[in-house]
Order: structure tokens, then sequence, then C-alpha cells
């Protein structure tokens, strides 16, 4: 197997989904964003959006933190020290196999 494929084929599978890359590549620009920003900005429904939020969570990737803004409930995601390398990884992986 050639070297570019290889690469493709170690790409990590959890962020490769477009959703999930998506959510990553938008929190490796920020240090944290509230989930109205995230639905706005991937176009994903509250239910697709919060299932992948939640496997990147599960996979060491993203830390949630609910908590409220006056009396109005507000969710706070930011990539780990974990998640940033792991897209960091990928975008060389990505870029390897071009």
């Amino acid at each position: 197997m050639n070297d570019r494929l290889h690469s493709l084929v170690d790409l990590d599978r959890l962020i490769h989904e477009p959703g999930r890359l998506a959510i990553v590549a938008l929190l490796s620009a920020v240090k944290g964003a509230d989930f109205l920003y995230l639905l706005n900005e991937t176009g994903l429904t509250k239910g697709n959006l919060s299932s992948h939020l939640a496997k990147l969570e599960a996979g060491g990737y993203v830390k949630i933190e609910k908590t409220y803004r006056q009396k109005i409930p507000l969710t706070l995601c930011q990539l780990t020290a974990a998640g940033r390398a792991a897209f960091e990884q990928y975008r060389r992986a990505l870029k390897a196999s071009l």
C-alpha cells in the first residue's frame, strides 16, 4: 500500500464523519463555543449535534459544560488538549494523502 493511501486508511474515524469534522474544525479556531453557535454554524439538527457532541465527549476530544446564563440553560463546548492534538494529526494525515 502506498503512503498516500495508507494515510487515508489511518484517518481518525471519530473526527472523519462530516458532522463531527465540522464541529471539531469550528472548535479548533476558538477557545470555546456554545451549543447555539455550533448549531447555527454546522447546520445540523439539535439531535444530530447533541449526538455528535456526545461521541466526541466520550472519545475525550470535547469538554461539555452545562450551566446557565441568568435563567437560560447554556451548553458550552471546547476541544480538549487531546482533541486539538487529534485534529492536528487528522489534518496532517489528510494533507499527506493528497
